[in-house]
């Protein structure tokens, strides 16, 4: 079995599609824990309802949180961690032990980067008249949305979308994206 942690901030509907792909089995893996670094996260809820541990990041400085997740992850079996929806940077000790990847929803390097998250991306992409977006699966380094970009899908942007719209649609495609890249790791395909 493949094992996975997923860390997220907000509502976890991108956590709820890899969950949905694990136990219709088209994903062969399991999920360990869900991390948030929001004790109100929705996230926390959906993984609870499908008996999957939870942990609340409890540290406020950086240094402390990567000693204190480094310290979490060591008593679980990790094949890769995935970043859904998560807005903290990871710490060095987290980047050096483990390979972490992070659904983003645009094209980078377009709009990525400190605070560029949810509606904010979108409304971007639309103020700058873009006649498409989408979504970026990258692996995670030591900055925002800079790491090696893995897969990126395309989506056009309608001259009628509003950051809504254009969301949805991006979310969608976000959603299908990353399960076929943990897929393809599962499957030895990436590494």
């Amino acid at each position: 079995m493949y094992h996975l942690v997923v860390f997220a901030s907000g509502n976890g509907s991108t956590l709820q599609a890899i969950i949905d792909h694990i136990e219709d089995g088209t994903l062969l893996a399991d999920i360990q824990l869900v991390v948030s670094d929001n004790p109100n996260a929705y996230a926390l809820e959906r993984a609870k309802a499908h008996g999957i541990a939870t942990y609340i990041l409890q540290s406020h400085t950086f240094e402390a949180q990567d000693a204190e997740l480094s310290e979490v992850l060591s008593q679980y079996p990790i094949d890769l961690i995935v970043l859904a929806g998560y807005l903290k940077m990871i710490g060095p000790k987290l980047i050096a032990q483990y390979t972490l990847i992070n659904t983003h929803p645009s094209l980078l390097p377009k709009y990525g980067g400190k605070g560029m998250h949810g509606l904010h991306v979108h409304q971007a992409v639309i103020d700058h008249h873009e006649l498409e977006s989408g979504a970026t699966v990258h692996f995670v380094n030591s900055e925002y949305d800079k790491g090696s970009i893995i897969r990126q899908t395309h989506v056009a942007v309608a001259p009628n979308d509003t950051a809504e719209t254009l969301a949805s649609k991006v979310q969608a495609a976000e959603k299908i994206q990353l399960v076929q890249v943990i897929d393809d790791f599962i499957h030895g395909i990436l590494s």
